[in-house]
Formats: C-alpha cells, structure tokens, sequence
C-alpha cells in the first residue's frame, strides 16, 4: 500500500526561539501545514531555507511543494518601494522560496502557494503586490472569516465549485498578475484570493489558510495532482 506522494512545505526562520532551557535559532512551521498534507493523503516534509543552487535536486526528489504563509515579500522584488505599513523583509526566505518556486516550474512538480505563497508565486511569474488593504485579516494573532468565490472553469473551481468561507489573515493581495496567471477565486470586494495557471502543470496560490480549515479539498487536488 502506497504511504502517498510526498509532499515538501517550506518552513519559518526564527531566530532566538526559546524552549526548555535553549534559546536557538529554528526552523518553524506551524503544526497545520503537515496535518493537512497527511489528512489530504501525502506524506509531509519541511523544508527549511537553505542556498539557492540547492532548490533543483531538493524539488527534484519532491512530489508536490507547498510555499507556506509568512512575512511580507520584500517589495524591490517587484519593483516597488517599501510602504509605511510593509513589514521587515525576510530575504533569506525570499531568496529560496522563489528558487523552489523556479525549481517546481521548471521541473513540473504540482505547486501549493498558500498567503504569502500564493503572493510570491505572483512575484516569481512577474508580477506586482498592493502592499496595504484593509478587511482581511482579524485582530493580531486571530483569523478572520470570509467568503470567496470560485470562477467557473478553474482547476480550483473544479476542487472546490461552491462559493466558500474561509480562514483569512492578510493584509496585503494580489495587484498585477504574474504572467500566465489567471485569477481562479474572489473575496466580495474585488479582492484576487486564489490564481493558478491556465496551462500546465497544476499550480495553484490560495490568499487564505486551508491548514486553519476542516475542509482538505484545496490540499486534496494538489496530493492528487502529486500522485498521477
């Protein structure tokens, strides 16, 4: 019996994390993301920031690659200047998220981009970031709810064909698209919450939180789409 595809999850880089009696630096992931995976039916691995050149053979022993949540991408890496309500960069993960990214592209492996990955998947394929919108996030540290809407004919309408509440903290979204593109979900504002590719292989960024749902379907399509 197979134990399913697996399925690599990139991870936080915290320094001074404190437990017990050490105070270190870490690689962090919260304990959603590899639950999700196993419950969707793939096996998780996390996969902490490392050097670049190292993205291809790592991506190339994957199935299937999730670009967790996080900070805000730093914004000279779509051309813009920082907003007063952007957060500090985190360009170590940067820099070996966008090589995973590049990596899974290239090497045809089924892609996951969830918040923050979803808005670097954009970065990566070109494209640019509203820095500041109001509405989507709760009270620090807290999720929100809201509703979004598929768009008939997507791979993610074809997960997921009903409009659907969904577990959301952000505060920044997509501004223009990556090339190749397309927006596959909306927020009742107007708001892109989901992109994927049109062609190829299956590529899909969610702006919310699956991993903070009940609802495996997004994660479900992409162990699937590992599997085949």
């Amino acid at each position: 019996m197979s134990a399913g595809p697996l399925i690599g999850i990139s991870t936080y880089a915290e320094s001074g994390v404190r437990w017990g009696v050490w105070q270190l630096d870490a690689a962090l992931l919260p304990a959603g993301y590899p639950r999700l995976v196993r419950r969707a039916g793939g096996l998780a691995a996390m996969l902490p920031p490392d050097a670049p050149e190292h993205a291809a053979d790592l991506v190339g022993r994957l199935d299937g690659l999730v670009i967790a949540g996080g900070p805000d991408v730093e914004p000279h890496r779509y051309g813009a200047e920082r907003g007063p309500r952007t957060g500090p960069p985190a360009r170590a993960r940067d820099v070996w998220e966008l090589a995973l990214i590049g990596a899974a592209l290239d090497r045809g492996v089924p892609l996951l981009g969830i918040c923050r990955g979803m808005q670097l998947l954009n970065v990566a394929l070109g494209g640019t970031l509203v820095q500041h919108i109001d509405g989507h996030a709760g009270v620090p540290g807290v999720f929100g709810r809201h509703p979004v809407k598929p768009v008939p004919g997507t791979r993610y309408a074809a997960a997921v064909p009903e409009e659907t509440s969904v577990p959301t903290y952000h505060h920044q979204s997509v501004d223009r698209l990556g090339e190749g593109l397309v927006p596959s979900a909306y927020a009742e504002d107007g708001t892109v919450e989901a992109v994927e590719l049109a062609t190829g292989v299956w590529t899909l960024g969610v702006q919310w939180h699956p991993e903070m749902a009940e609802d495996l379907r997004v994660m479900r399509a992409l162990v699937v789409s590992a599997t085949r």
